[in-house]
């Protein structure tokens, strides 16, 4: 495919919030507008990238510090995603010298500040917890909706909760976290009619009121290493079931993030690494 943005000299940076990955590129002065072909093509191993969750545009804003642009590996652009904007924030954070930034998604701002060496705190705002912003195709009570995957008489998941944190997110409270499982479930549920844009499926274990064991299918990534914004969606689907505190550390297959849905302001406060793994070129796809 004949490339419609100059790619072949365009920087890269490789970064990764608790193992997920990114593509990042500084579009301040000049634009980046891929394709979802394009964005698929740069998400294939063999365009020499090593693949991504999701490709980031870091654009200009009139009312923050920037812009963040989010495409999924699958060329979807999607609202937001939680470890891109700890790693957008740190970069933010670095090339002003400020001790907070603003960052602008789709999904609306929210803010970023130190937390210690390569440690952000991102203020993902309050969740959304009505039915219809999640969004759901038919009224529920979020906090245990009409779902089950399986036999209608003994389903293996069932009344999960559901959340938007600027992107959808359903919860199933599960033991049951193999690769397969969460595989087949998650794909199974990603494209529910329940979910008229799709969503991301968190599979959380609890195991004490401070501590979660996630695994998020993550809506046209699959099944990623970390999801931030899946996170947080499970510290508040727990927290309103009773069976964890407002604060817990959420342990997902790349780290460990601490989920704050402050009770205060409302808002969820989500503190995790960041890492720069390497630089580049885009290549020319």
């Amino acid at each position: 495919m004949k490339a419609t943005m100059t790619q072949a000299a365009r920087p890269y940076i490789r970064m990764n919030g608790a193992g997920n990955a990114f593509i990042v590129v500084q579009a301040f002065e000049e634009g980046f507008h891929p394709t979802e072909g394009q964005v698929r093509a740069l998400a294939d191993p063999a365009a020499g990238l090593g693949g991504f969750d999701q490709l980031i545009g870091i654009e200009p804003s009139e009312t923050a510090d920037a812009f963040m642009r989010v495409w999924n590996a699958d060329g979807s652009m999607v609202e937001t995603c939680g470890n891109a904007l700890r790693c957008v924030g740190w970069l933010l954070l670095e090339a002003t010298d400020k001790e907070e930034v603003v960052i602008d998604t789709l999904g609306g701002p929210t803010t970023a500040r130190r937390a210690g060496d390569h440690q952000v705190t991102v203020d993902m705002g309050a969740p959304r917890l009505d039915w219809a912003e999640v969004p759901l195709a038919e009224e529920m009570d979020t906090r245990g909706i009409e779902l089950q995957v399986g036999p209608i008489d003994a389903p293996v998941l069932h009344t999960p909760g559901a959340v938007s944190m600027g992107n959808p997110h359903v919860v199933f409270f599960t033991d049951q976290q193999d690769d397969a499982f969460v595989r087949g479930s998650g794909s199974l549920v990603e494209h529910h009619p329940l979910f008229p844009e799709g969503v991301n499926v968190g599979f959380a274990k609890v195991i004490d009121r401070n501590q979660i064991r996630l695994r998020v299918w993550e809506r046209g990534a699959g099944l990623t290493l970390a999801c931030g914004t899946g996170a947080c969606a499970a510290l508040v689907a727990t927290a309103r079931r009773g069976l964890t505190d407002r604060k817990a550390t959420v342990v997902v297959d790349g780290g460990e993030l601490t989920i704050d849905w402050d009770e205060a302001s409302g808002h969820v406060f989500m503190t995790g690494p960041v890492e720069i793994e390497r630089t580049g070129l885009l290549p020319q796809v």
